[in-house]
């Protein structure tokens, strides 16, 4: 709520007895101004805060509006948020993800930015990949903070040592060169294969390459003529492919790696490549075995077509519906995702970018990061594209597609086989059977 300074007129006006009555009591005469409620949804410690030394800073150069931060843990967050949501009050500023913006709008519970935005100059400061998504069908619900997106980690010594110039660009150069660093009587493996929890999701990485050209973008498993995109013949050799870098490159313990264990086996030097997020950048900086100089990342690799699928998963803050400090809370807003706070939350919050002035930034532009930042700069190469992550049978399909790829690495099933399922999935699923 808003509190005004009483003016002295008006106060003189005013009968003792009701002042005494029925006039703010002493807590809240004592912070008048206005203060926003703000939630967050991906919570841990340090996140907490980095978002509170940055809540500080706009404090300090707003005076009159104080920002209290709400950190539910995550796992009950997103209840949290729609609690708050669904009741209309208790929140001015929320973060909202690619999986929340859809109910979250079409419930009507946030707030169209749009008409506040329009002409802010952190607009024009905005990677295309970010203005996209804070300019999402002429509507701006959220202003991202930042990207999650996959890049190839790789080992630049031996790749050298194998003859090769430079990292893979596609998929059939990364097949290639892990076999050629493959040696297991050296405990040296090519690639860090994930055949446990999350196996799917690099296996559709691989087939959304190879159907680029034909993809549905609003909904990555499809494609442009209405079928899934387990059905295209390319994507058995994209599979097939896949299916080699396993028989051919990996581990045989990689039959059953999860997260922990595919990034443990690139940190331990044990493999020479890895397919995954931004936030293993500071693991293998923290790791004991491979040195600053032996290690990089490139652009995802590519299909046939020279194209790749970039299923960006993104996040940002956007403004309730309910709130009645709306100026106040986009202000915030503002002050999150432009300038100083917005490269300092991507830096430290291990996010790709949405500041095009990152690409200048030598944290970003020579480093690690530098391969992010160049996919970020060519939307025709990486092309940003969604999958269907919110649908109601999310969980069963991923238990499902896990559990088919382990089938597909130990021989009990062969590529087409495999797809044949999924497109049979997905086509009665969006039937509404």
């Amino acid at each position: 709520m808003r509190y005004r300074p009483v003016k002295l007129l008006a106060a003189l006006s005013v009968a003792a007895l009701a002042v005494t009555a029925c006039g703010p009591g002493p807590a809240e005469r004592a912070s008048e101004g206005t203060t926003l409620q703000m939630v967050e949804s991906l919570t841990n410690p340090t996140r907490t805060a980095l978002l509170k030394k940055l809540i500080a800073d706009f404090e300090k150069a707003n005076a009159g509006i104080k920002v209290q931060l709400i950190s539910p843990p995550t796992n009950q967050a997103d209840q949290k948020i729609q609690q708050m949501l669904q009741s209309g009050k208790g929140v001015d500023v929320l973060e909202v993800r690619d999986s929340t913006v859809g109910p979250f709008t079409s419930n009507k519970w946030i707030y169209d930015m749009s008409p506040e935005l329009k002409g802010w100059e952190g607009l024009d400061a905005l990677t295309p990949n970010a203005l996209k998504v804070a300019q999402q069908g002429g509507k701006s619900y959220m202003v991202p903070y930042g990207f999650y997106g996959l890049s190839l980690f790789y080992r630049k010594d031996l790749i050298q040592q194998a003859g090769f110039s430079g990292p893979p660009k596609s998929w059939t150069d990364l097949a290639e060169q892990a076999k050629k660093i493959n040696d297991p009587s050296k405990n040296r493996y090519g690639y860090s294969f994930r055949g446990g929890k999350g196996a799917s999701g690099n296996a559709i990485a691989v087939i959304s390459a190879y159907v680029i050209d034909e993809i549905n973008r609003d909904n990555a498993f499809k494609l442009t003529n209405g079928k899934t995109i387990f059905s295209s013949p390319k994507a058995v050799d994209a599979l097939t492919t896949y299916l080699d870098l396993f028989k051919t490159a990996s581990p045989p313990s990689s039959v059953s790696w999860g997260y922990p264990e595919m990034v443990q086996g690139f940190t331990s030097g044990t493999t020479g490549f890895l397919l995954q997020d931004p936030e293993v950048i500071a693991t293998v900086k923290e790791s004991k075995s491979i040195k600053e100089d032996q290690w990089g990342t490139a652009p995802l690799p590519v299909g046939p077509s020279g194209k790749a699928a970039q299923p960006l998963a993104n996040a940002g803050w956007g403004v309730a519906e309910g709130s009645t400090h709306k100026p106040e809370a986009v202000k915030l807003v503002k002050f999150l995702t432009s300038g100083d706070a917005a490269m300092t939350f991507s830096k430290e919050n291990s996010l790709v970018p949405i500041l095009k002035s990152a690409a200048d930034d030598p944290y970003f532009k020579d480093g690690p990061w530098a391969s992010y930042v160049a996919m970020n700069e060519s939307p025709d190469t990486y092309i940003v594209v969604t999958q269907p992550r919110g649908v109601a049978w999310s969980t069963e399909w991923e238990n499902k597609a896990d559990s088919e790829v382990q089938k597909l690495i130990t021989g009990k099933a062969q590529p087409a086989e495999i797809l044949k399922g999924w497109d049979e999935y997905w086509t009665k699923k969006w039937a509404g059977n």
